[in-house]
């Protein structure tokens, strides 16, 4: 593991060297110059700092052997006895890195009664589906659920271990991950393989304004969350010799500190992840009265009323209805992006979709890079002339 040291002798202006760090990492204990947990290893210290005071250092750490561990192991999540779909998206994905990199493919699935969904796995891709089916995983608790992904990698050694980022995948994703010592890139948005099975995550990095490429050369295994939708579902394919391989986990790691008492079903939603046209209102609208009129353009095409990120903060729109980096992940068939800049942290949330059509006033505005239709002008005059033009087509 790399690290930095410092060569107190070769600085001459403490409160100079102290302003090099962006992140605040360089401070002063007892009377020296330092770097704090804070410290990115970006090496702004080493190339604009005094000459030699900052030095870079290659621990030599341990190196897992590449060798040993491969395949592309892919977390399937059930609920009430239902695949999440984000397990085939994954599942894709999976398929596409193995057949770069000649390794196979693995789905894992906990919980009870899974024989439908183990036979579903192997419809999608999966060269092997290993199922730990026990009436104690019949319930998402952590520490069964991370016994069992833990008795999986030991058994089979993946290279790749892919979780959906859902309240699940991102419980139990990390804890999992830190058993193993090993890095674990959570929201990535881009995978790909090297040849030695080094694994390319991507994902937007410092509020959305960069894309961070990572890779974990060193440790096995390479743990990804990826959030739903940001991968297409694979057409059905079962593979010659898939196959189905049953574990049971020891009752010791059965426990848990958790104690299911009921569970309660929510009452059915429409998920705007699930829409497949969508309006969206951003900063272009003037006052949330206004929504009143996009919300009637997307009853009209049978779609859903989302917002960027600026309507949630102001109090117009409920978090539950946010694209964006911090909102929600779609992949309509049509999204209308209405008074919308089209800043990175909301385009990584949408871009994906089939057809983006944006009306915005502004020119120059960055969503018209990714749209395939762009209407400039004021979405005051363009709106009311849509849902015109769609109520005389329905007289």
């Amino acid at each position: 593991m790399a690290e930095i040291i410092i060569h107190q002798e070769k600085i001459a202006d403490v409160d100079a060297v102290l302003k090099l760090c962006p992140f605040g990492a360089i401070e002063v204990n007892d009377g020296k110059v330092a770097i704090n947990a804070g410290c990115r290893l970006c090496r702004i210290c080493i190339k604009k700092g005094p000459a030699g005071a900052f030095e870079l250092i290659e621990n030599d750490a341990p190196v897992a052997d590449k060798s040993k561990w491969r395949g592309i192991a892919v977390v399937a999540e059930v609920t009430a006895g239902k695949l999440h779909p984000v397990s085939f998206e994954l599942l894709g994905k999976a398929r596409e890195l193995a057949e770069k990199s000649a390794q196979e493919v693995y789905a894992v699935v906990f919980g009870f009664r899974l024989a439908p969904v183990a036979e579903e796995l192997l419809d999608y891709g999966a060269d092997k589906v290993v199922v730990y089916d026990q009436p104690e995983l019949e319930h998402f608790r952590i520490e069964p659920y991370t016994a069992a992904l833990e008795d999986f990698i030991n058994a089979f050694h993946p290279s790749v271990v892919l979780v959906g980022g859902t309240t699940v995948g991102r419980s139990l994703a990390p804890r999992t991950a830190a058993r193993f010592r090993t890095g674990l890139t959570a929201d990535c948005t881009i995978l790909d393989i090297q040849p030695d099975t080094d694994l390319d995550q991507i994902r937007p990095a410092y509020g959305g304004n960069i894309m961070a490429h990572i890779n974990t050369p060193r440790h096995r295994p390479q743990f990804a969350t990826v959030r739903y939708k940001i991968f297409s579902i694979p057409e059905k394919c079962r593979r010659d010799g898939a196959e189905v391989i049953q574990r049971k986990l020891a009752p010791s790691a059965l426990g848990s500190g958790i104690k299911v008492l009921e569970v309660k079903p929510k009452p059915p939603v429409k998920m705007l992840e699930d829409a497949e046209i969508i309006v969206a209102a951003g900063r272009g609208v003037k006052k949330p009265e206004d929504l009143a009129m996009l919300h009637e353009l997307a009853e009209l095409l049978d779609g859903q009323l989302a917002s960027s990120r600026a309507l949630v903060e102001c109090g117009w729109a409920p978090a539950g209805r946010q694209i964006g980096l911090s909102g929600r992940t779609v992949k309509p068939k049509l999204i209308i992006t209405c008074g919308i800049s089209g800043a990175i942290q909301f385009a990584a949330g949408m871009n994906n979709s089939e057809f983006i059509v944006a009306i915005n006033s502004d020119p120059e505005a960055a969503i018209f890079k990714i749209a395939h239709v762009g209407i400039c002008g004021d979405l005051y005059s363009v709106v009311p002339r849509l849902i015109e033009r769609l109520k005389g087509s329905m007289a």
